[in-house]
């Protein structure tokens, strides 16, 4: 299918949009997770009418690229050196370097302890990382557990769970029903790891963000604004 990029400008934006053409009567208009916007549009369309059309839909078009938006992870850099604070499970802990023959990590009093033989930024970034890692497959597959209750009357299996870090999403759920988090999600809040789960089992009924989703997304997790809300103020 041939495509081209288009754009259209509505008060001081602009949207650019991927124009493809095929047999059908109306015409299409997606926003994807990264942003991009494809319009499929009748191949008698004249692009003057797909612009006014597009013109019509921008509202909802930035209302769903600013919700995308907001689902990305944007943690900051950190340089792994004493005193500098990571967070786990929303809660901000001061790391605590302490060169030892052994490797070892824990939380002790408002602390985030790394005994480790090599103490380079370098070495002590892939071992937390590893650390988290272990922590976000324990807590995620057990929160999935309990999320999954809510869920009995749709009689849906239990989706294979993968846990990796992503660029651009905090969490999805594929066409296949595998259901995929994000490893920095382990130091967000426990509620906001609930909503993004809760959010992904829900497109296992309704692939869409359509009006269904979203009235199944409230009635399972009426609250899931503020968790969200604390989500991007806490990794942002």
């Amino acid at each position: 299918m041939l495509h081209s990029v288009q754009q259209v400008d509505h008060g001081s934006k602009s949207i650019e949009y991927k124009l493809s053409f095929a047999d059908r009567k109306t015409l299409g208009i997606k926003v994807l997770p990264d942003g991009l916007v494809s319009v499929i549009a009748p191949i008698d369309a004249n692009l003057i009418d797909i612009n006014n059309k597009i013109k019509l839909k921008a509202n909802w078009i930035l209302k769903q690229q600013a919700f995308f938006c907001s689902y990305k992870p944007n943690t900051p850099t950190r340089k792994f050196v004493n005193g500098e604070t990571h967070l786990y499970l929303g809660k901000q802990y001061k790391l605590q370097i302490i060169e030892d023959t052994i490797n070892e990590i824990k939380i002790y009093r408002g602390a985030m302890i790394i005994k480790s033989k090599k103490t380079n930024p370098e070495y002590l970034e892939k071992k937390l990382n590893e650390w988290y890692k272990e922590k976000a497959i324990l807590y995620f597959e057990e929160l999935l557990n309990s999320s999954l209750e809510k869920f009995n009357k749709f009689k849906i299996e239990k989706p294979i769970l993968e846990i990796r870090l992503m660029q651009k999403r905090w969490g999805s759920c594929t066409k296949s029903g595998k259901i995929i988090l994000n490893t920095e999600l382990i130091k967000a809040p426990k509620g906001s790891i609930g909503y993004v789960i809760i959010h992904e089992l829900c497109h296992l009924i309704h692939h869409n963000h359509n009006k269904d989703f979203y009235n199944l997304q409230n009635r399972l997790s009426p609250d899931w604004k503020k968790w969200k809300e604390k989500l991007e103020q806490t990794l942002s």
